[in-house]
């Protein structure tokens, strides 16, 4: 009789109870509630002092809400017209109990979202961080929980309008923090669409700088892949590193090593799963007007009095989007000519935005000019090496998107640098010369054209704004014209056989001599052809058949051997993988490609014996530096026979000191070559 009579003061336990049994304790609720509609009323005659009675009474009935749903209808919207018309003065530690409260009635589905996050973001205007932060989780969960399973379109849209115009508010912070809602959302791939890329886009002319900054990062962040951990649980499997250590310290035999190896083995299947499971789109093709996006952004930038840094992210992000969609600026390349100086800060980055807005529809023209200014700028006597070999770097990844920019005098000028004696300048000249030995060799000297071809016989010369279209697939003469000789073929390509008859089920390999591959592979697969028969057989396989890809690639390997098959003599055919994919540049340029600088070791005594002494920093005296992973693991068997009396070893070490016979030698390269054979089958 006691404990009833205590439970109105006694809310935690009142509260356990009610969710227990609702029927049996409704007076007592109903009790509290009316205690909370007094109090409330005194409350709102002055909203701004601390209402500690008041907050335990509310989170006690958001709490237990659900059990007494028609009789607690207006108390959400109650807390709501108070934090929309007192939200800016009401006390802190209260202001954050409303919202927890709201917070409860929304998880126990009292509320709609709609109306909830709209009361949300015009509390992001509020000078209080931890209320910023927890209102920024709750609204990105609940989306997320929301779009679980099949999405919200109707929802979905209503927000995304309302956070258009959350972003040019007045508040700087609360269109920050608005944007951040959408980046994140975007990241985790609940927003993914083409409208919240576009509606982030129109951050990047507010006039508030940390605005501004954060919506062009968004652009500049999205185009590698990034490994996303929506899930719940933060649990990772082990690392190699784990796994090593794992059989490091146990005893060493070849069970334990087939173990470790097998661990090791379904470790990297599992990343590999991993990563072809996280593709995404960049956000720089999901724009709706990307000509229009482009020339407002490069109008602000003319007019800009931002920091160094802002108008630098401004220039990569329009260079961007003009290489990805290849539009028309041309203003944008004479723009970027004033910053062309060694001395500019950040300009190996300006040259990588200069490099990547090049494409083949921008009028060589229009390029000459800048390719000049770098020349003149970078590649000079005065300058150091880095510097002209940073000039070099950039001249080449333009030319290799709008290869009619360069001239013959000024390619042949460069390619002199190729006997520089300095490792920088000369190894950036000569990928220059590479480049045009496989677009246009007429613009080089003779005698750097290097050995014709059969992908140089073939090539062409095309002129601005012409297209070359063909109706075969090049390198389709590769393939038998039939589908059911692809096995024959390969086995004739490889020089290798797998046995799987009913002699040998094991399918081991079998070496097949040299003659009978020449002789295979002369009268089959590399069948001596003219230019005409060529073209004929590409266009009947490319007809005919569906094309496989292990089809697509054997005719990679088939392009990539014209690159080092002679056309004055007939020569054995190659296989070249990664030929053809190292010579296609990729949608993006990479600042490493324009920083990659080889400089000389330093071969004064100072700066050796300065390389010398931090060496010797990490280890004891006269002794050498600990190479185990785990300092405390054991030894092992070749440490343990260096402490061990030469006379016990010595017979060991006059057999090692033998080397191997010949025979042993032979067995050894046998063995070496069938394993490279399977590894590439």
């Amino acid at each position: 009789m006691g404990k009833t009579n205590q439970l109105p003061d006694n809310l935690p336990q009142l509260q356990n109870l009610i969710k227990r049994d609702p029927e049996s304790y409704c007076t007592e609720f109903l009790q509290q509630y009316r205690q909370f509609e007094s109090n409330f009323q005194v409350f709102l005659l002055q909203p701004s002092e601390d209402a500690k009675r008041l907050c335990e009474t509310i989170m006690f009935i958001a709490q237990v809400a659900h059990c007494y749903p028609d009789t607690v209808k207006d108390f959400p919207m109650k807390l709501k017209d108070v934090l929309q018309k007192h939200g800016a003065s009401l006390n802190p530690e209260v202001r954050m109990m409303f919202c927890r409260a709201l917070m409860l009635l929304r998880n126990k589905n009292l509320i709609t979202p709609s109306s909830l996050f709209e009361l949300f973001f015009e509390l992001l205007r509020c000078p209080d961080k931890l209320l910023r932060k927890t209102l920024y989780n709750f609204i990105v969960q609940d989306i997320k929980n929301l779009n679980t399973g099949h999405k919200d379109n109707k929802l979905n849209k209503g927000l995304q309008n309302f956070m258009y115009t959350m972003l040019s508010d007045n508040n700087a912070t609360a269109a920050k923090m608005s944007l951040n809602v959408m980046m994140e959302l975007y990241h985790r791939k609940i927003w993914n669409d083409s409208k919240t890329v576009n509606v982030i886009s129109t951050a990047c002319f507010s006039k508030y700088s940390k605005v501004l900054a954060t919506a062009l990062r968004f652009f500049l962040g999205q185009d590698q892949q990034k490994d996303e951990s929506d899930s719940d649980s933060g649990e990772e499997g082990p690392s190699a590193r784990d796994i090593i250590m794992r059989f490091a310290v146990n005893k060493k035999s070849t069970r334990a090593k087939q173990k470790r190896d097998k661990a090791l083995k379904v470790l990297n299947k599992h990343k590999k799963k991993a990563k072809k499971s996280n593709t995404d789109f960049s956000a720089t093709h999901l724009l709706h007007d990307p000509q229009g996006f482009s020339e407002r952004l490069f109008k602000k930038l003319q007019k800009s009095n931002d920091s160094f840094e802002i108008r630098l992210l401004m220039i990569i992000v329009i260079s961007r989007v003009v290489g990805t969609h290849q539009l028309f600026l041309f203003n944008f390349y004479p723009f970027l000519q004033r910053f062309l100086q060694p001395h500019q800060r950040e300009v190996t980055k300006i040259l990588l935005a200069l490099a990547q807005a090049s494409h083949e529809l921008v009028p060589p023209d229009i390029i000459q000019s800048s390719i000049m200014t770098i020349a003149n700028n970078f590649v000079t006597e005065r300058n150091s090496s880095e510097v002209m070999g940073v000039g070099l770097n950039a001249i080449r990844e333009i030319c290799a998107r709008c290869p009619l920019a360069m001239t013959d005098e000024l390619l042949r000028d460069l390619t002199m640098y190729k006997t520089k004696h300095d490792k920088a300048v000369t190894s950036a000249a000569r990928s220059l010369m590479q480049l045009y030995r496989r677009v246009n060799p007429t613009l080089l000297r003779k005698r750097d054209r290097g050995k014709p071809t059969e992908a140089s016989a073939e090539l062409t010369t095309v002129a601005y704004g012409e297209v070359v279209s063909k109706d075969y697939i090049a390198g389709a003469e590769a393939l038998p014209e039939e589908q059911g000789k692809d096995d024959d073929y390969k086995k004739a390509q490889d020089g290798w056989e797998s046995c799987s008859d009913e002699s040998d089920s094991d399918g081991s390999w079998h070496d097949v001599s040299s003659d009978d591959e020449t002789k295979d592979v002369d009268a089959e697969s590399l069948p001596k052809m003219s230019e005409n028969e060529k073209v004929a057989k590409s266009k009947l396989v490319s007809q005919s058949r569906i094309l496989s890809q292990d089809d697509f690639k054997l005719m990679r390997a088939e392009q990539a051997a014209k690159e080092v098959t002679p056309s004055s003599r007939k020569a054995l055919k190659r296989k070249i993988t990664d030929m053809e994919e190292s010579k296609e540049s990729g949608e993006l340029v990479a600042l490493n490609d324009i920083e990659l600088v080889h400089s000389k070791r330093p071969h004064d005594r100072e700066s050796r014996l300065a390389t010398v002494l931090a060496g010797r920093q990490d280890r004891e005296k006269f002794g050498r530096r600990k190479t185990k992973i785990d300092p405390y693991a054991s030894t092992t068997n070749k440490q343990k026979l260096k402490k061990k009396p030469f006379m016990m070893v010595r017979q060991k070490m006059k057999k090692k000191q033998s080397g191997r016979s010949f025979r042993e030698k032979q067995v050894a390269l046998r063995n070496s070559l069938l394993k490279r054979a399977k590894h590439y089958k």
